[in-house]
């Protein structure tokens, strides 16, 4: 792989990151990162390298994740956490209007006109891709949702090019990883061994290089970007999975009867794990509620999934009844007919949906068996 490109770059050691840290927040911004809670790497509001999860790395697999302690003290050495950072930008349960009864008539108003000021902290290549591809469903002229634009707008997002890749991952097939591209602030590659423990920052916006200028920090050295490169290149080296995309969208398109989408159907248990980890899914529902005395009223907006029955609900029942059905839908949307509504894969090969199926479901597994014996057809269209 090729050096990182000579574009403005910096080292921190720890306390330059801390100062990193410090120098957001005294912007005014929430800053969220990486720490362990409930035996698991999770996204939340930290305060400080000391939040970080120092020491920690995960191991998954089909259906199974577990944390083990490092023989280093890396801040970063894990793979995709269990949650992505759409719950950020576009909350799990979010209320979009209030109504009240008021002496001249109802009075609306709106429960999003503000919202925080994210910075996130290690945003990882595949993340960084799902933020750009939920970009275009949410910023989009025809369906803009302004809530999400707004917090979207605001954020400042630190990068971090992966130095970890855990079994399920396989971002490398999907073009989106191991290194960070598109848009972010600053990016971060962790360099430790026996002699240091720094990182290389890279600046990809001006905002981005304001904030980096007024930290400590030392010039980065083409030695110090070789050693970010063979990070990079180590990573891309060591991924769990692959998934042959070439033709990929044809591939499903023209096999839906194909027998696989039974057999997955038989393990599949409907329960919606991969869309709620996945950090593409934008599927959602809405709710209406009221006090008892009917004085005021709220609209409030939930993710939802296309593995539930009434997801696809219309007059006279569901559209798709059935397991299979519903399988079905989500793998070719996700990987075929996504590129028809937003230009790209609805993938970008983060593995969580592999890790968080409770019966090690693998969607790399399932598209290369459909490869093998394509253009097989029969049964019903569940």
């Amino acid at each position: 792989m090729d050096a990182l490109p000579t574009a403005t770059a910096a080292v921190l050691d720890r306390d330059g990151l801390q100062a990193l840290i410090e120098a957001l927040a005294a912007r005014g911004f929430r800053v969220c990162g990486p720490v362990v809670r409930d035996a698991a790497i999770v996204y939340d509001e930290i305060s400080g390298v000391a939040d970080l999860p120092a020491g920690w790395t995960d191991r998954q697999a089909p259906g199974r994740y577990r944390l083990e302690r490092r023989a280093d003290q890396a801040l970063f050495g894990f793979a995709a956490v269990p949650q992505a950072w759409k719950r950020f930008l576009h909350p799990p349960v979010e209320t979009l209007w209030r109504v009240r009864q008021g002496e001249d008539g109802m009075l609306f108003s709106s429960a999003v006109e503000t919202a925080p000021r994210y910075a996130f902290l290690g945003v990882r290549a595949c993340d960084l891709r799902a933020i750009a591809i939920q970009d275009r469903v949410f910023c989009a002229d025809d369906c803009r949702d302004d809530a999400y634009e707004r917090r979207r707008r605001d954020a400042f997002i630190v990068a971090l090019n992966c130095s970890e890749a855990g079994d399920t991952c396989f971002c490398v097939s999907m073009g989106t990883g191991p290194r960070a591209e598109g848009a972010f602030d600053l990016a971060l590659t962790e360099l430790l061994d026996a002699s240091r423990h720094e990182f290389l920052v890279e600046v990809g916006s001006a905002a981005g290089e304001e904030l980096l200028a007024g930290l400590p920090r030392r010039t980065a050295t083409e030695p110090d970007r070789a050693a970010a490169a063979s990070v990079v290149a180590r990573t891309a080296g060591r991924m769990g999975r692959s998934l042959e995309t070439a033709g990929l969208q044809e591939l499903l398109e023209s096999n839906p009867e194909h027998p696989r989408w039974d057999e997955v159907a038989e393990r599949c248990l409907a329960c919606a794990n991969c869309t709620m980890v996945c950090p593409t899914c934008f599927c959602i529902t809405l709710e209406d509620h009221s006090d008892l005395s009917g004085g005021s009223a709220e609209r409030v907006r939930l993710w939802d999934s296309c593995f539930t029955l009434d997801f696809s609900y219309i007059h006279g029942g569901s559209v798709r009844q059935t397991d299979k059905g519903r399988y079905r839908q989500w793998m070719t949307h996700k990987l075929a007919t996504w590129f028809d509504q937003f230009g790209s894969s609805g993938c970008v090969g983060c593995g969580r949906c592999i890790t968080w199926c409770p019966v090690g479901i693998d969607i790399t597994e399932e598209a290369a068996a459909i490869r093998a014996t394509p253009h097989i057809q029969g049964g019903d269209h569940g």
